[in-house]
């Protein structure tokens, strides 16, 4: 891609950057950077601010703490915790992403997106964080890693995915925004039956 992004691009791109934050926070910024790096996501100029991104320090910092997620994801305590600290770092990680791919010569817009971008992540994280919680009530180890595996999978080939073709990545963001509130949705009715049942008192 040799033309900067447009501006349905970058509003599409952003809309999957905060999403995809909400899932997997270190390997979007670390994609996201690798992108900058090769030239494969050439910026207008009033977003040249995002290539921070690609600082090989960030880039560093950002790699470390996603091999930490990759095996920390695969063990189900440690999975619940693990959520339970980025239930904060994720919805902020995922608004100043969204931040930074907006003309800083508007602030009303960049209010706008730091609100709406930390609210994407917080719904993809919630889901996320719902979802695995059912899976980590498995006393089997084997369903947290093939469900792991299938979100690391799953937001490396969207990254790719919005980094290559950016004019569908509104519609990426689009169908992760309903998968989320339908992870949620399920999880909850899952977790209220799983307590209730168990909270229920026995009778006579």
């Amino acid at each position: 891609m040799d033309q900067p992004l447009g501006i349905v691009e970058i509003l599409g791109l952003a809309a999957s950057l905060s999403l995809l934050s909400g899932w997997r926070l270190y390997l979007t910024i670390l994609a996201t950077g690798i992108a900058m790096r090769m030239g494969a996501l050439p910026l207008p100029d009033h977003l040249e601010a995002l290539q921070a991104l690609a600082n090989p320090w960030v880039m560093g910092i950002s790699g470390i703490a996603a091999i930490a997620e990759l095996f920390a994801d695969k063990v189900a305590w440690l999975d619940s915790l693990w959520d339970g600290v980025h239930s904060v770092v994720r919805p902020l990680g995922g608004a100043l992403l969204t931040l930074a791919v907006v003309d800083p010569a508007d602030p009303v817009t960049q209010v706008i997106a730091f609100i709406l971008g930390g609210g994407g992540a917080f719904l993809a994280h919630g889901g996320k964080a719902g979802a695995r919680a059912v899976v980590n009530t498995s006393p089997e180890p084997f369903s947290n890693v093939a469900v792991s595996t299938v979100e690391d999978v799953a937001t490396g080939g969207l990254l790719l995915l919005a980094f290559q073709f950016p004019v569908i990545a509104a519609l990426i963001a689009l169908v992760l925004l309903a998968l989320t509130i339908w992870f949620l949705i399920v999880a909850r009715r899952f977790l209220k039956r799983l307590f209730g049942r168990e909270g229920a008192p026995v009778r006579k």
